[in-house]
């Protein structure tokens, strides 16, 4: 099954420090606003999820949430969670560590897209 969401390596070693320090962690793929287009890193406490957010997936057990009007725009890419150096949005964990975490994206091929839409209608029924 092609995922809809992964992380390169130096992000899961960001997720991995990030865990130690806060413990539970979760990701949500902002829209926008404030700190722009951004996967923003949050204590469960921190944001509430609730019936406009979808789970992309889970990163080493930490789950990716992305709004559903946002998923409109992206539903035909896979999310790839990358760090980049300097600072990023001012709400997510990591933003004193100097690193900030960054999403890229790549269309799925029709296979692909036809194999999540099949997995999406199962999960439906």
């Amino acid at each position: 099954m092609t995922e809809r969401v992964i992380a390169t390596p130096a992000a899961r070693e960001l997720i991995a420090e990030l865990k130690a320090m806060y413990g539970e962690i979760l990701f949500h793929q902002s829209g926008g606003c404030c700190d722009n287009s951004a996967a923003n890193c949050y204590l469960p406490t921190d944001l509430t999820i609730g019936a406009y957010d979808i789970q992309l997936g889970v990163i080493d057990g930490v789950p990716f949430y992305i709004g559903k009007q946002q998923y409109e725009y992206w539903k035909h890419t896979q999310l790839i969670l990358d760090v980049i150096e300097g600072h990023g949005g001012t709400f997510s964990l990591e933003g004193a560590s100097g690193k900030a975490f960054h999403t890229r994206a790549r269309l799925f091929t029709d296979t692909e897209w036809q194999s999540i839409a099949a997995q999406v209608k199962q999960d439906l029924l």
